[in-house]
């Protein structure tokens, strides 16, 4: 950023960071130059750079993070500065003049604002003073650090591309623009947070997008009255979301995948993109979203309907699957002929419900274990963790061998849909299922279930849509496009 002052005095403050700064520029450069090294604290931070340069009779200060901007860029910029001399100052009469004589870069912008020339030099851009102009040039040469662009590891695909987002906002955005070569295209950006100033950016088709859902997300998104965004999209969404605490259910879908998250632009969905995230957030989602993976779309729409219809049946089996167990097992009487093979022929001391309850409470374990666990030691944990919860635990007269298969069946299924938050929202449901049914029986059952559909009723996206449409309210052609994967037609692209 290059900041160029002149005579204009100042009457106004702020506060920034805790000091009392300046709103706009000092007239004496001297007493500028000093303000900023202020409020920049240059002294107690080695990684903010300040530094002096005399051009002719001019003095100039640039301002950087080191780490931001890149050696060539400061050696472009300082060499044509060096260049000018007085009459070319006496020829330039404008702060945008100058930056067009003597800034090589593509990226400049002009500000009068010390509050924009802070924020644009602790972002990453390359800020300046130079004497005899009363306004500043924003030179945004910086340089974020960042991983490469490679498949993320919980969204892969057999077929399509094998590009993801990273933590660098504008790579992802411009992972987006390359596949929508559209001017209906739109990336509104935000900063969120009054200490960590987030860039977040939403973005939409201008032509597809629902209006109401559009402001509704906007008016939220500048009502956000937090410190920071301590941790990236989720606590976004933790401001977005209404307060239901108690309510398990995901509110939003997140994808790391720009095929993903362009294919869901161009349906009319907003996306989210918050700096220092490698997932995008679809708003709004429904549990029907839920139901579509993107190998869906790489596939056949015979199998890849085949592949929604798989999933949808194992949805339903992996929160009902365990508690009609219990239920059946519970009366006997209800039992068919047919599938006298469910009950349990061996009488074991321990409760039948604290065995489930004990089991899913080991898996969880296991799986908070796996996550610290190092990357050469998993496949020998993945063992011995199958070894004790398995065979052994039956052999000790632990478990009954028919709750740790059906048991195991479930903790697999719950990695047929991609997202983790909906497969521990059903856990939770199943685990109040099991109790209700231990303590009510039948009874419990069904009150479960009713619990289970007025939760889902109740519930609202981020933008206030019921979380059962198309279902509620009821939209045919959506939900057979959700339930179904349809051939790319003119009418369904």
């Amino acid at each position: 950023m290059i900041i160029i002052n002149g005579d204009r005095a100042i009457c106004h403050h702020l506060l920034f960071g805790g000091l009392k700064i300046e709103k706009t520029f000092f007239g004496d450069f001297t007493s500028t130059v000093a303000m900023l090294d202020n409020a920049l604290r240059l002294n107690a931070s080695f990684d903010l750079v300040g530094k002096d340069l005399k051009v002719d009779k001019h003095n100039i200060k640039i301002y950087f993070v080191d780490g931001f901007c890149k050696d060539e860029t400061m050696f472009k910029i300082n060499s044509f500065m060096m260049n000018a001399q007085e009459k070319d100052f006496k020829m330039l009469k404008t702060a945008r003049e100058f930056a067009n004589r003597f800034v090589p870069y593509v990226e400049t912008d002009i500000t009068s604002s010390v509050d924009s020339f802070i924020k644009s030099v602790l972002s990453g851009a390359v800020g300046m003073v130079v004497e005899g102009f009363t306004e500043a040039i924003i030179i945004d040469a910086r340089t974020y650090p960042v991983r490469s662009v490679g498949e993320p590891d919980n969204d892969k695909v057999l077929r399509g591309p094998h590009d993801g987002f990273v933590e660098t906002l504008v790579f992802n955005t411009a992972l987006i623009r390359r596949r929508i070569r559209d001017t209906a295209l739109t990336m509104e950006i935000y900063s969120v947070g009054k200490v960590s100033q987030t860039d977040v950016v939403i973005c939409y088709m201008k032509n597809r997008v629902n209006g109401k859902m559009l402001n509704a997300l906007q008016k939220k998104l500048k009502s956000i009255s937090v410190n920071s965004l301590t941790m990236g999209q989720q606590s976004l969404i933790d401001c977005l979301v209404p307060k239901q605490w108690i309510n398990p259910f995901p509110k939003v879908r997140y994808t790391e995948r720009p095929d993903a998250a362009a294919a869901s632009v161009l349906e009319g969905s907003l996306v989210v993109l918050t700096d220092n995230s490698p997932a995008a957030m679809i708003i709004p989602s429904g549990i029907f979203d839920f139901l579509q993976d993107t190998n869906d779309y790489y596939m056949s729409p015979v199998i890849g309907s085949y592949m929604r219809i798989i999933r949808m049946a194992i949805f339903g089996m992996t929160m009902l699957l365990i508690p009609i167990w219990l239920l059946l097992v519970q009366n006997p009487q209800y039992i068919p002929d047919w599938l006298e093979f469910i009950k349990i022929e061996e009488p074991n001391t321990v409760p039948i419900v604290a065995q489930l309850f004990i089991v899913e409470v080991v898996i969880d374990a296991m799986r908070l274990a796996s996550i610290n666990t190092p990357q050469s030691l998993s496949s020998s944990f993945g063992v011995i963790g199958a070894l004790v919860l398995g065979e052994f635990a039956v052999s000790a007269g632990w478990f009954v061998a028919e709750i740790v298969l059906y048991m195991a069946f479930v903790a697999l299924t719950n990695f047929t849909q991609p997202s983790f938050e909906l497969g521990y929202a059903f856990k939770l449901f199943r685990m109040m299922l099991i109790a209700l049914i231990a303590l009510f029986n039948i009874w419990g059952f069904i009150a479960g279930i009713l619990l289970i559909v007025a939760e889902l009723a109740t519930t609202k996206t981020v933008t206030g849509q019921c979380y059962l449409y198309p279902l509620i309210p009821f939209n045919g052609k959506a939900l057979t496009s959700l339930l179904l994967r349809k051939p790319l037609s003119k009418k369904n692209n």
